[in-house]
């Protein structure tokens, strides 16, 4: 087996990106562990883009724990805000990762923006980086409109106000959230999920 570090101590995002590393081809001798599990360092994310951010972290990931390190900084862009809150979605509100304080704080200040301007994407940069030096970046996109109030209980972050352009069928006319999606659902078309097929390759080298 050989052994990759996701960078991150989110295990929400651990137990996604295993699922979606898990049903790609070619990746069946991967063993992909948490940072928090080999006790590997939470970096200073102080890149100013999403492909910055995931570099410093995979690299650093890689230094600590000398494995390669697949790292990724993703977050919500909302079109009226010029792309805000962008690489500050996580402490949007002040506080890192306290979700209901980001979503409360966004929807409040775009209570007053219609419907037909509430365009939005989550975007995801991946990056891995080995022990010698050797780095690769991926990007996905998830285009979708945001909604004026939380709906589901799955995902983590802000799945619960954005709409995917992309529905599955059962949804019928009434488009569903993030959060009501199915975890195979959701993996099929997120941010998360094109960014790190794109990376499937690169990985898969690794193997040899």
């Amino acid at each position: 087996m050989t052994r990759v570090v996701l960078a991150t101590h989110n295990t929400h995002k651990v137990a996604e990106l295993r699922q979606i590393l898990a049903g790609l081809p070619g990746l069946e001798g991967l063993e992909i562990v948490g940072a928090g599990e080999v006790g590997a360092p939470s970096p200073v994310e102080d890149g100013v883009s999403f492909a910055e951010n995931a570099l410093l972290k995979a690299r650093a990931t890689a230094a600590a724990t000398g494995l390669p390190a697949l790292a990724d900084d993703s977050g919500l862009a909302v079109d009226v805000l010029g792309g805000a809150p962008g690489i500050f979605s996580a402490r949007w509100a002040g506080g890192h990762g306290d979700d209901a304080a980001n979503l409360a704080l966004l929807l409040d200040q775009l209570a007053d923006v219609r419907d037909e301007h509430r365009g939005a994407q989550f975007v995801c940069a991946a990056a891995l980086v080995t022990p010698d030096g050797d780095e690769h970046v991926e990007t996905g996109v998830l285009r979708g409109r945001l909604t004026r109030a939380p709906r589901g209980s799955g995902g983590f972050g802000y799945d619960p106000i954005l709409e995917p352009d992309a529905q599955p069928a059962r949804a019928q006319g009434r488009p569903l959230t993030s959060a009501e999606l199915t975890p195979q659902e959701k993996n099929a078309v997120s941010h998360r999920g094109h960014a790190f097929r794109a990376m499937a390759p690169h990985l898969a080298r690794l193997l040899g």
